[in-house]
Formats: structure tokens, C-alpha cells, sequence
């Protein structure tokens, strides 16, 4: 195995990035004695390969050679879930992309009733630290309120409140307008859970009408069609890599 080799990953992560797995599930994988690198039994976590020039194998199969990297920018529509598959049957987002053959997914969540901005990869490494919440990349959204939003809201929001399932964290808000029937905001925060700006805002008395997600870490939604897509241009892919702590 090439521990230290520049490009050497930890073998839980190519199989999932291979989409064979989850990381747990790799780790298990691997402490059962399922997965060998160049012929030689793996069972020690952490363990690290190269895709793509080492020998990896789960019970005896080759892993398929790393495919090219995809990375796109979707302006989801409403009524679209964010996953490979639903079980209720409704429409998912990569029933929107028609001429890609690879494997991508979507890059965290984007509510069934949300709009905006969505990545797609097969970039597994990239999409995890996308969205995990020790690297803290911002995601902007513009919300329509029902109602006049209050400045002691607003500050709320700014400090951060407690949800359910803990504390929101400080968010960055602006007031674009308000009238008595609704208000139009700009919210930036840096975590994405489940329905989190929808909760925020519910949490200092404002039902959401309206959200679109106009901006993820250093990229912008722009004239990006409802339901088209386009692939991101290699220094929109590196400035994020950057960002998350990957080298380009």
C-alpha cells in the first residue's frame, strides 16, 4: 500500500466514492478481512491506497477504475427531492440530467419545497467536506416571509437560536423588504440541516413562503435556468476545493 503517497486516500473513502458503500460500512468491510490492496489482506481502519493504481478488492472483485470527475450546478424546481430515489415516488433531481452516463448525487440536502442551487458530483471526498459541518461553507438563500420582520427577529437570527436538535449558530441576514403582508430576506448560514433556514425562521414566529438557495460557498446561482444545469468551470471546482482543505 502507498501510505504516503500524495494522492493516497483512505480505503473507506474510495469505496464509498466508488459507490459501493457507505464509510461505516466500509470500516466494516474492513475489519471483517473483505477488502485486500495488491493481494495483501486489509483490516486495519485508517489503512490508505490509491485508486486507480494500487490493486483493491472486495471479496475477491476489483474495484472499477476511478471514473472522471463530474462536478454541476442544478437549479433544482420545486417538487424535486434531493436523492437518488424516493420511496413515496416522487420526482427526483437526477431525472433532470439527460445527458451524463456516471453515477453523481447530490450534494447534501435541498428541501422537496425549496428551489435554487444544487451540486451534483461523483466526487465523493469533495462532496463530504461540502457539507460537513466542521468546514462551516456558507450557503445563502433569499426567503419570502409571511408578515413584517421585526429588528429584534432579525437579531435573533443573527445570534442564532435553539432548534430542537441544538443551537442554530449565528446567521448572517439582511432585510431586502417588508411590507405588512410579507417580507423578503437574504439569510447565510453555515451548516445545512434538515429544513434548518424554514425551522430558524419559524423559531422567531415567521412562516416561510418562498426559498431559493442563490448561493453555495464562493458560487452563485445567477441566470441558471429553473431545471437546467451546467458543469462548473475547473476554478470554481478548485476555489472550493481550496476552501474545504483539498488540493486541486
Amino acid at each position: 500500500m502507498t501510505r504516503h503517497h500524495p494522492r493516497a486516500r483512505r480505503i473507506n473513502q474510495i469505496l464509498s466514492a466508488a459507490g459501493l458503500t457507505s464509510r461505516r460500512k466500509a470500516d466494516t468491510w474492513i475489519l471483517d478481512g473483505r477488502v485486500t490492496v495488491n493481494g495483501r489482506v486489509v483490516r486495519q481502519l485508517g489503512s490508505r491506497a490509491v485508486w486507480g493504481e494500487d490493486r483493491i478488492q472486495v471479496d475477491g472483485k476489483d474495484l472499477p477504475a476511478p471514473p472522471q470527475k463530474i462536478y454541476l450546478m442544478l437549479n433544482k424546481p420545486f417538487g424535486y427531492i434531493a436523492s437518488l430515489e424516493d420511496p413515496e415516488g416522487r420526482p427526483v433531481v437526477t431525472e433532470l440530467i439527460k445527458d451524463i452516463k456516471a453515477r453523481i448525487y447530490p450534494v447534501g440536502r435541498l428541501d422537496f419545497d425549496s428551489l435554487g442551487l444544487l451540486l451534483m458530483t461523483n466526487d465523493g471526498e469533495w462532496a463530504y467536506r461540502l457539507t460537513h459541518p466542521r468546514y462551516q461553507v456558507p450557503r445563502t438563500y433569499k426567503i419570502t416571509v409571511r408578515g413584517s420582520v421585526s429588528h429584534e427577529a432579525l437579531r435573533a437570527l443573527q445570534k442564532g437560536v435553539m432548534l430542537e436538535d441544538g443551537p442554530s449558530g449565528p446567521a448572517r441576514v439582511s432585510l431586502i423588504t417588508a411590507q405588512p403582508q410579507k417580507s423578503l430576506l437574504r439569510m447565510t448560514i453555515a451548516q445545512g440541516r434538515s429544513r434548518q433556514v424554514r425551522r430558524m425562521l419559524e423559531t422567531v414566529g415567521y412562516e416561510v413562503i418562498h426559498l431559493i438557495r442563490i448561493g453555495y460557498g464562493s458560487l452563485e446561482l445567477g441566470t441558471l435556468k429553473v431545471g437546467h444545469y451546467r458543469h462548473l468551470e475547473p476554478a470554481e471546482v478548485e476555489a472550493l476545493k481550496r476552501f474545504v482543505g483539498l488540493k486541486p
